[in-house]
């Protein structure tokens, strides 16, 4: 592991929540309850390659948790993320954060001293689509920012499938409805109102925005106060986060969080 990131004011610890490895940064001298950011790598990421975004995070005064997901880090990784494991693996590592999530929120309050009114989901790219469903499915997360990822599932499933060529329906169709169901665009009830940031590249090529304009087109529509939902839109930049991507989740979550 590389040291460069450390500091005599900030901590950064490798820790278990029940068999979920993650890495955790909180600011020492950080007494009371804290605001906590959970980070969500992407598809063939892992923690440690967050480090950076979560020791910029935590010198804001924010406590950072990122774990791994399955098949990823220390979790099982694979030995190829490519061809027919993404195809196999992709989705169901997703819906496994989803599930997880309540479990690291939970381990988080009671044990890490995270306010249980201040806390955040973030994530790029797989984890931008797995910060959507946990914010979507746990009420009492307060904001969520996503990076080139996506709240609108059916729709970037589909493109995917365009991409890889796949064309049998029926072979995906148990997974497909899975999706579907939890699919958040499809319950945008359990989001309105509720602070959202989408920071997306506008030239994205491996996760298309369109499906992400769709969903903002659509849930904007019924927020109140329609500052709460932004997506943000970065001309010519592909499937990457940006200076100016971290920027904007600093603003907002200071706003926010």
């Amino acid at each position: 592991m590389k040291d460069y990131l450390f500091t005599e004011h900030l901590t950064e610890k490798r820790e278990t929540i029940y068999d979920i490895p993650i890495i955790r940064f909180k600011l020492k001298d950080h007494k009371e309850q804290i605001p906590t950011i959970i980070f969500y790598h992407g598809w063939s990421s892992n923690k440690e390659s967050q480090r950076l975004r979560g020791f910029i995070l935590a010198n804001l005064g924010y406590q950072v948790i990122i774990p791994d997901a399955i098949h990823h880090g220390d979790r099982n990784r694979l030995e190829s993320y490519d061809g027919e494991n993404s195809i196999k693996y992709f989705w169901p590592t997703i819906l496994n954060n989803v599930e997880e999530a309540p479990k690291i929120i939970e381990y988080c309050i009671k044990h890490y001293n995270s306010d249980p009114d201040r806390i955040a989901v973030m994530g790029h790219s797989m984890g931008g689509f797995t910060a959507a469903g946990v914010f979507t499915y746990n009420e009492d997360i307060k904001t969520a920012v996503v990076l080139n990822g996506s709240f609108n599932w059916k729709h970037s499933n589909q493109i995917l499938k365009n991409v890889m060529g796949l064309s049998n329906e029926n072979e995906f169709q148990e997974e497909e409805e899975r999706i579907n169901a939890i699919d958040p665009m499809n319950n945008q009830e359990l989001v309105i109102d509720r602070p959202i940031l989408l920071l997306h590249g506008g030239h994205d090529r491996v996760v298309n925005i369109e499906s992400q304009k769709l969903f903002y087109d659509d849930v904007k529509s019924k927020y109140s106060d329609k500052s709460r939902v932004q997506l943000i839109e970065y001309n010519n930049l592909d499937h990457f986060v940006t200076t100016s991507m971290m920027d904007e989740a600093a603003i907002w979550f200071k706003k926010y969080l």
